[in-house]
């Protein structure tokens, strides 16, 4: 199974991190990505920049609507993600405890759906099982 596991903080976690040498931080970054790489369930992971070059696309109107950021309170905000590839939901939550977040940090572990969650017969769900077997073969190219 796949899991997302999504980097939240609240403000409090802000200016905690403010306090840490960013080396100090990047450190346990780095040794936690290679725990999981070491394990074998770390399938990606990224951090995303600051909320302030980001935007947002509103669809709650008949024409989409961009709006530059940043946008929404900081505990709303994603900071960055890593894919899992894990045997249960358990063992997700065990790599996500162990994430070397402070006070104030949170994740949200969600699953990543695959193809087993939708109708095998639908021409899209075909069409994207192509997609993705032309992708892992660029990949390897």
């Amino acid at each position: 199974m796949k899991y997302m596991l999504i980097m939240r903080a609240t403000d409090e976690a802000v200016e905690a991190s403010q306090e840490v040498p960013f080396e100090q931080i990047i450190e346990a970054m780095g040794k936690y990505n290679e725990s999981m790489m070491k394990a074998g369930v770390l399938l990606a992971g990224e951090g995303l920049s600051d909320a302030s070059e980001g935007f947002v696309v509103d669809f709650s109107t008949d024409e989409a609507l961009v709006t530059d950021g940043p946008y929404g309170e900081t505990k709303e905000l994603f900071n960055g993600f890593w894919i899992l590839e894990v045997a249960s939901r358990d063992e997700a939550a065990e790599w996500a405890k162990r994430a070397p977040l402070g006070r104030g940090s949170f994740l949200e572990v969600r699953r990543v759906t695959g193809p087993e969650d939708f109708p095998a017969d639908n021409e899209w769900i075909e069409k994207e099982a192509g997609w993705r077997e032309e992708q892992a073969q660029r990949g390897q190219d």
